[in-house]
């Protein structure tokens, strides 16, 4: 059987087609004999699909004898809790994220909530659940299956980021885009002296207002117009799986991923002077510039996941961060939450009474960016190499750390080819709005793009 749904940090893929019960089922049966695990802790998010195809994992698991743990409908950071919390041998997670609603798929971890992906493991899982021919077992030699609860540990352990005491009664707007997050916020609600304003609140598989992916600018009005008919202090909107949160300042404008870096940068060296800070290499002008000004270390990792956990474990880095939205916490153990970003945001606000745009400003200013710009291009290498070429003459630095990154005095670019869809995705950032925008449609007129 070929099975096409492995991708570079997970499992996705169109259901029928890609992902079936069977194939689900194999894989639950090439993962426990790849890791050999004694127990796994398994769940899924609101998806229609996922209550059935979490099943058939399960007994995947369980035919190999490996005992099953259920948390049920979940984000995917209450899996990567669940498995370091209670110490077990691995976690999955059902989900397709921000995917079309005909896709679904997995993201798995072993133990301590480590990564599993293409160069740590799932290529071998892939390989084992297409080649191997998986006989029936006696009942007596299956795992045994449990459904549980960690939702009041999850919480309190979400609480420990924020000094309760400081915050203040701020209006904030949730979007939990019909996902998975809206059980967490009313699970939260009790502890916070926030007054929550929902929208899209209930989990609903059908998406009833769209698929929730506010990268997308179309998917962002729901939270935008709500923020600034309310007066709210700032919005908050999260994907499918909550392992993304995008935020809103008071006038309802989405803030770019890249500066939320740099605003939790700033809290996490506030508070820990002198830590390390781990960033992507498709924009870090700014992240570079807070950790010079508040005295920590800037450290560049490869984009994705896997890559970054791994180099903040090496360097025990306090926080990492994607301008993708993906945040990483050294004590959630260096994995990706949704729910830690904004906490530790609305602390900020209470404790310097600041706006968020104002927090923010100086950053957009100082070092204006293009945000990421998709474009599918039929030969990605070629267009590295002529633009390498093209740039070579005065630039200070010229990179491979992730596709191209080539810096001048005044401006740079990352151009790098995307891990999960067949497109490059150009950042540009300048010292200067004008030029930023004049580099940025150069670059595109360079590579055919539009």
């Amino acid at each position: 059987m070929k099975i096409t749904c492995f991708k570079a940090y997970d499992i996705r893929g169109r259901l029928g087609s890609e992902l079936s019960v069977e194939i689900a089922y194999r894989i639950g049966r090439a993962y426990a004999r790849w890791l050999k695990p004694e127990t796994v802790v398994v769940g899924g998010d609101i998806r229609t699909s996922s209550p059935t195809l979490k099943s058939a994992l399960a007994s995947g698991l369980r035919d190999e004898g490996v005992d099953v743990l259920d948390i049920g409908l979940c984000g995917t950071e209450e899996i990567y809790f669940a498995t370091a919390h209670l110490n077990l041998s691995g976690g999955i997670m059902v989900t397709a994220s921000h995917n079309p609603i005909d896709y679904n798929g997995m993201k798995m971890v072993r133990e301590d909530s480590r990564p599993i992906s293409a160069d740590t493991g799932l290529k071998a899982i892939q390989a084992l659940a297409e080649e191997t021919d998986f006989p029936p077992v006696e009942l007596s030699q299956r795992g045994t299956y449990r459904r549980i609860s960690c939702s009041d540990a999850y919480i309190e352990h979400l609480l420990s980021y924020v000094e309760r005491s400081k915050l203040r009664p701020l209006k904030i707007v949730v979007n939990a885009g019909n996902g998975a997050a809206g059980p967490v916020l009313d699970a939260l609600e009790s502890f916070l002296p926030f007054e929550l304003i929902k929208v899209n609140h209930d989990p609903d598989g059908e998406f009833p207002n769209g698929i929730p992916n506010p990268l997308l600018p179309e998917s962002r009005h729901h939270t935008s117009d709500l923020v600034k008919s309310s007066g709210a202090d700032f919005g908050l909107a999260w994907d499918g799986d909550f392992d993304r949160c995008f935020l809103f300042d008071e006038q309802g404008e989405f803030i770019e991923g890249y500066y939320i870096v740099g605003l939790l940068a700033k809290a996490f060296l506030r508070k820990h002077p002198g830590e390390k800070i781990v960033h992507d290499p498709r924009l870090i002008w700014n992240t570079q510039a807070v950790c010079r000004e508040f005295g920590g270390e800037a450290v560049q990792s490869k984009c994705g996941h896997a890559f970054i956990k791994q180099v903040m474990r090496e360097q025990d880095a306090v926080y990492g961060g994607e301008m993708s939205a993906h945040h990483y916490f050294r004590d959630f153990f260096y994995c990706d939450s949704g729910m830690v970003p904004w906490l530790l945001v609305a602390e900020l606000l209470s404790v310097t009474g600041q706006p968020l745009s104002d927090m923010i400003q100086s950053m957009v200013e100082d070092y204006p960016c293009s945000g990421e710009l998709n474009r599918r291009i039929d030969d990605p290498q070629r267009v590295m190499t002529l633009l390498e070429e093209h740039y070579a003459n005065g630039a200070v630095s010229i990179e491979r750390v992730d596709g191209l990154s080539v810096a001048y005095t005044d401006w740079r670019f990352n151009l790098r080819s995307s891990n999960t869809e067949p497109v490059v995705r150009l950042n540009v950032e300048a010292n200067d709005r004008a030029l930023m925008e004049q580099k940025t449609l150069e670059l595109l007129s360079l590579m055919g793009a539009d």
